[in-house]
């Protein structure tokens, strides 16, 4: 039989491109070839290509933007030109890479699998007569989300000026008020107003497809009823969590030699607090210095990674005081740090990775969620899988700018980190997902089933070695 070989498309984004490398790499496991393909700059800003993988390469394309400031994310510059140049460039490039590696007699590839935002991909695949799937980087919920969304955008939007306790009620979903909804959703406009437009037209050409494929970074036991309701209308497959295999291993290196994990070793099981926002996240000064201010009220200790020299100047006078009892770094292993047996709490922005990560690490999340995806991800970590809470925000003032007060992150901390029925509860629904997240891509679990019936109805012949 011929050798399976995917070429696995990721947006120029470190939250699609992460995901598609543990996709990659479960793939060459089961005995396939992989080349992974994104742009110039992000394949630069990067570390990916310098350990060679047997049975992985990349392929870099150009949109025209690789030396723009703040690299060639497409939201940073002028929507209509940047995209039309990606749509236009990507195309050609990845076309003439199907059509070189055919004719020179390299392994053909047999599928192509794309992340969101890339509705050009679906078409490339049909014309060169390859399957074809989407592969859906967030949780099943939001598919299903932006699904009826599309599909009769009025139903969402004539709740939108609802009360904000006011729910909706979608098919195989929770019930979710305005605020759970994603912010492109509710807040069209702004730097990301790309991406909703985007997302229809993704959604449009898929349903082309006679039997349109979605693979989805969940797992079956996460959103059952979900993904359930999903297959009505889609080949959805659940075949997460895609996160570091050393995670899901729980085989994490006992001493890196990182001077934070040190400092981890020598605090309590389960006593120090973990705070990141992630690359995205930008905070305001103040609300800097109001999570710096409920962290010392906390009296527990604390691991901030903050990005930037600039953003640490934005805890203020309260940075002598955060040094000296916690501890900040400008970067982190984040699944060693969440591996750690001192953790006992994940103060974060609840991208989607990160919630994963904190899934299958099992730890309980306080969760400050800023746009996007997070806000639904926040309601799924408190209210379906219970392994966590949302702060409450309030009105900051004359500026209209939203705020988590000190006084919150500190109960919030101690709601999670205490010995309350409610802490205790989510301590044991964290450790219930993390067992039943990693069994699920063990060989046989139900994401390595999913994936192996996916590969196999290709034509190749994978195995688990």
């Amino acid at each position: 039989m011929v050798q399976d070989h995917f070429l696995l498309l990721a947006y120029p984004s470190p939250g699609h491109l992460n995901p598609v490398l543990h996709l990659a790499h479960r793939l060459i496991r089961m005995g396939a070839l992989v080349t992974v393909s994104t742009t110039v700059e992000m394949l630069r800003r990067t570390h990916y290509t310098s350990t060679p993988i047997p049975g992985l390469s990349f392929f870099h394309f150009s949109d025209a933007h690789d030396d723009d400031e703040g690299g060639n994310d497409p939201s940073k510059s002028s929507s209509d030109h940047c995209f039309s140049d990606f749509w236009r460039r990507g195309s050609r490039s990845l076309a003439n890479l199907i059509t070189s590696v055919k004719q020179n007699g390299g392994h053909p590839f047999t599928c192509i699998v794309h992340t969101m935002l890339f509705p050009w991909a679906t078409e490339l695949a049909r014309q060169h007569h390859l399957p074809s799937a989407l592969l859906w980087i967030q949780p099943a919920t939001l598919f299903g989300i932006f699904h009826y969304y599309f599909k009769d955008d009025s139903f969402i939007k004539n709740k939108l000026p609802s009360p904000s306790n006011s729910m909706i009620e979608l098919p195989g979903l929770p019930p979710l008020k305005s605020r759970e909804l994603p912010s492109v959703i509710t807040s069209p406009s702004g730097v990301y107003a790309f991406v909703l437009p985007l997302m229809g037209e993704d959604l449009r050409i898929l349903q082309q497809e006679q039997n349109p494929t979605v693979l989805v970074n969940t797992f079956e036991e996460l959103e059952p009823d979900t993904l359930r309701a999903l297959r009505d209308s889609f080949r959805t497959i659940a075949i997460g969590p895609l996160v570091p295999s050393i995670l899901l291993d729980g085989e994490i290196p006992p001493d890196s030699g990182d001077d934070y994990m040190e400092w981890l070793s020598s605090k309590a099981e389960s006593s120090v607090i973990y705070i990141s926002f992630g690359s995205l996240s930008v905070l305001s000064k103040r609300q800097m210095e109001e999570i710096a201010r409920g962290l010392i009220e906390s009296g527990r200790p604390w691991l901030w990674s903050i990005r930037e020299e600039e953003e640490k100047e934005k805890v203020g006078e309260y940075r002598e005081e955060m040094e000296e009892k916690g501890k900040i770094v400008s970067w982190c292993k984040q699944v060693e740090v969440l591996s750690h047996k001192s953790v006992g709490c994940f103060v974060s922005h609840c991208g989607w990775n990160s919630s994963l990560e904190s899934l299958v690490a099992g730890v309980p999340v306080v969760a400050i969620p800023q746009m996007a995806d997070q806000l639904t991800n926040a309601k799924l970590i408190e209210d379906v899988w219970k392994t966590g809470v949302r702060v409450t925000v309030e009105d900051g003032g004359d500026d209209g700018e939203e705020i988590v007060r000190g006084e919150e992150i500190r109960r919030s901390v101690e709601e999670v980190m205490g010995d309350g029925a409610r802490g205790k509860e989510m301590r044991k629904n964290a450790a219930k997902w993390r067992e039943l997240s990693r069994e699920a891509v063990k060989v046989g679990g139900s994401s390595d089933a999913n994936l192996m019936a996916f590969v196999d109805q290709l034509g190749g012949a994978p195995n688990n070695n």
